[in-house]
């Protein structure tokens, strides 16, 4: 729309505005309790018809014919026909109407019938002006089709797109069913500090700020991990927390840098009881939420039922990449193998480091069906119990579905010697300037060294699991403020 066509329909609006108040009409009134949803007047219909119901909403369609005009009353729930006419309301009550706008909002009240065509409607005995669109919706009605306006306006994309709203309601059952099942399990839901003076628990890169009274340097949390462990420590077997991770990485996709995800840590249990909770969850979400264990997915079906297969990264880059590791001994003869690949890198690249390299570059993509990767090498899993058979493996698996992964979890590392050992050699990579290595934290090194059971622990990303339940290709359309640049 124009923008000097937009100003004059703006202009217009204001107007009304005015002669509302001229009217001794409030244009911003007061708050409404309505007796019913349009949804439940339609279910309802049978016991309904010819009483008296009240509705509030936003008009979406305005049809005038004469005396009497038709309109379309949005509320939270659905859509219903009113119907005004000028015999019931009075000949001034009905000559307001013409003060109406699409994208208003107003109640109703009145009995429900059925017209000639079958359309189950509400005629307006009485109605209430509750407030003044100021800008017409976009496209009269039809919808927002600008996807980057659609991301920086999401009250619009939830007015006009019915399908937008359908999604996050869909996410918040989600995320409510995820809290159920882990209640259910015997977990108890913690909160732990979204600020903290040493980002762990991840590689990745934080986002900094600055507290002014204490003068310290803070990080916005870019996992909630060493704090959980740390009440497994104190004697909480069983714990979860579900919230918002910020990492200042690059945008994609797949990759947002405020995100959430729920953690989930559990004593006396290993890796594989937390293969078993992962599927169980997100196959629950989706039978629960959606009504159903398969999904597709970008026209793909993917079949949610467990057990998943569970396969180790060592045999999967053998399969998709054509490279054995159980052959390579050592860095160098990684790094060969790299270089034969067409890889480019720098010398100080470990054997861990390239395996994990060739199943990024080769293989996530390949892996469409619901999987296990497991084994994963401890050069890129400082917090991960060593595997008993190759201490250069880890008891640590990511789950991944449609080439995307949705869950990291392992056996946790509970030896407080091997841990220090471990944050040392992320401490020279951060001298080396890796900014993602894992930062040294001596507090948690403390509170492992009192005892920690033996135990697991569990990330799953919810932004990427409610795409794939609900089929939407970018994790910035289900998160309903996705960070974008300034315009």
């Amino acid at each position: 729309m124009e923008q000097d066509q937009l100003n004059e329909l703006m202009k217009a609006r204001r107007q009304k505005m005015i002669q509302l108040r001229e009217k001794g009409i409030e244009p911003f009134g007061p708050g409404y309790l309505s007796t019913h949803y349009s949804a439940e007047v339609v279910a309802q219909f049978d016991s309904l018809e010819n009483k008296n119901v009240s509705l509030a909403g936003r008009l979406i369609g305005v049809r005038t014919h004469g005396k009497a005009t038709f309109a379309d009353l949005k509320d939270y729930r659905g859509i219903i026909q009113i119907y005004f006419r000028r015999d019931q309301l009075g000949e001034e009550k009905y000559s307001l109407i013409e003060l109406f706008d699409i994208g208003d909002f107003i109640a109703v009240e009145g009995p429900v019938f059925k017209t000639r065509k079958g359309e189950i409607t509400v005629s307006v005995e009485d109605y209430s002006f509750l407030t003044k669109a100021l800008r017409p919706l976009p496209e009269k009605w039809h919808g927002l089709k600008d996807i980057e306006l659609r991301y920086r306006q999401r009250y619009l994309d939830l007015i006009v797109n019915e399908a937008v709203r359908e999604t996050f309601i869909n996410r918040s059952k989600i995320i409510q069913t995820m809290r159920d099942l882990l209640n259910e399990w015997g977990f108890l839901e913690m909160e732990t500090p979204v600020m903290q003076t040493i980002a762990g628990g991840a590689l990745a890169r934080p986002f900094i700020t600055h507290h002014n009274a204490l003068d310290i340097k803070l990080y916005l949390r870019i996992a909630t991990e060493l704090h959980l462990k740390r009440l497994l420590i104190g004697g909480l077997d069983k714990v979860y927390e579900i919230g918002r991770i910020f990492r200042n990485e690059g945008i994609s996709p797949v990759h947002n840098p405020e995100f959430t995800t729920v953690e989930i840590y559990q004593s006396y249990a290993d890796y594989e009881d937390m293969m078993v909770l992962t599927e169980k969850l997100i196959y629950e979400c989706a039978r629960r939420v959606l009504g159903k264990s398969e999904v597709v997915y970008q026209g793909e079906t993917l079949d949610l039922t467990p057990p998943w297969p569970r396969e180790t990264m060592i045999s999967i880059v053998q399969k998709y990449a054509g490279v054995d590791f159980t052959e390579i001994d050592d860095d160098a003869g990684a790094q060969g193998a790299a270089r034969q690949a067409g890889m480019e890198l720098d010398g100080k690249k470990r054997w861990g480091e390239i395996l994990n390299l060739f199943f990024e570059t080769f293989c996530e993509e390949q892996l469409r069906r619901p999987i296990f990767v497991v084994d994963y090498p401890v050069d890129i899993s400082p917090l991960s119990k060593r595997n008993k058979k190759d201490p250069r493996l880890t008891d640590r698996f990511e789950g991944f579905i449609a080439g995307k992964e949705v869950a990291n979890a392992f056996t946790e590392l509970n030896d407080p010697i091997d841990q220090r050992e471990r944050f040392e050699r992320q401490l020279a990579c951060r001298e080396a300037g890796d900014e993602e290595a894992h930062m040294m934290d001596e507090d948690f090194l403390t509170a492992l060294e009192y005892g920690m059971p033996p135990a697991a622990g569990l990330g799953i990303g919810i932004d990427r699991v409610v795409m794939f339940l609900t089929d939407c290709p970018s994790i910035r359309d289900v998160i309903l403020f996705p960070t974008l640049k300034p315009r």
